[in-house]
């Protein structure tokens, strides 16, 4: 089944960008960045950050707005049945020339996944002056690690975002 991507949530204030492969399921019906429950993601962004926790779409995208954090997809459009990154064929990479050309202050790029890393990779360069690195999926299909172990490696985002926020 042909999927599309979510509309990038970014804006000129934009530091930190962080990116999955290709929105699930549930996320392209509802329109929603990690819609799925069974996905870890909001539940260690507002633990990294010691903000209460929302169910609300808004009260989260505030979140990243609040800490220059934007969300976007590697893949412009695959064919995939389901959910799982494996089953990702004839994909087609979003372009990101373009996005730091239209967002400049994007210096970190976070992948979501070793898959996430592994499209950006296979289908374009690194931008000069932007670090990347890869983080542990969030996903529940992801039990390789413990809740735990994951929150510990995507602090790094809170740290950057935080040291960000101190300096303005």
């Amino acid at each position: 089944m042909y999927k599309k991507a979510l509309q990038p949530l970014i804006d000129n204030s934009t530091v930190i960008l962080i990116m999955g492969t290709m929105a699930g399921e549930q996320s392209i019906a509802k329109q929603q960045y990690y819609a799925n429950k069974g996905n870890l993601f909001w539940k260690i962004m507002f633990a990294i950050f010691e903000e209460e926790f929302s169910d609300l779409y808004e009260d989260r995208k505030a979140l990243l707005t609040k800490y220059k954090i934007g969300l976007w997809n590697v893949l412009q459009s695959c064919k995939r049945e389901g959910s799982s990154d494996a089953a990702i064929t004839e994909e087609t990479i979003n372009d990101f020339e373009s996005l730091h050309k239209q967002y400049p202050n994007i210096k970190h790029v976070f992948f979501e996944s070793k898959a996430a890393t592994k499209y950006f990779q296979k289908h374009t360069i690194a931008q000069k002056g932007i670090t990347y690195v890869t983080l542990p999926s969030t996903s529940g299909l992801n039990a390789g690690l413990t809740r735990a172990e994951k929150m510990a490696e995507w602090r790094a985002v809170s740290q950057i975002a935080l040291s960000k926020k101190e300096k303005k």
